[in-house]
């Protein structure tokens, strides 16, 4: 009888566990979906320097395209994924180039990769497809 008992609430403590640790955290996939298909000229009119970023209007909050090489390129939301709720949670490229910040949560992250390096956030910022054919940058979801 106590087998059976234990055995039975084994999954309802699990469950439990798993509900209580779900935080905010778990909302970069609730980063509103907004559907993106933006072409940019990276070489002319909307010139991004090689190691260098721009602001794009799109997405949720806007968009930071971040040129790495001559040929690659990383598109992110701007929304913070620690709480894409709050309208103030919006980052952005501190002076160093490298790291975006969310000044609202204190969150940073790596421009590079999009994940996080300090701050509450566990989730990596909303990433955009990028496709570069020489001329036009295509950024889509």
């Amino acid at each position: 009888m106590k087998f059976r008992i234990s055995f039975l609430l084994f999954p309802l403590v699990f469950l439990y566990i798993f509900l209580v640790s779900c935080r905010k955290d778990s909302a970069s996939s609730r980063v509103p979906y907004v559907y993106v298909n933006i072409q940019l000229y990276p070489n002319s009119i909307d010139f991004i320097p090689t190691s260098g970023w721009v602001y794009v209007t799109g997405g949720n909050r806007g968009i930071i395209v971040y040129r790495m090489t001559e040929n690659e390129f990383f598109a992110y939301d701007r929304t913070c994924p620690y709480d894409p709720e709050n309208l103030a949670a919006r980052v952005r490229i501190d002076p160093s180039g490298v790291i975006v910040v969310d000044t609202v949560c204190g969150s940073k992250y790596i421009l590079t990769t999009g994940y996080p390096i300090s701050g509450p956030s566990k989730s990596p910022l909303l990433q955009y497809r990028t496709s570069y054919d020489g001329e036009v940058l295509y950024i889509s979801n």
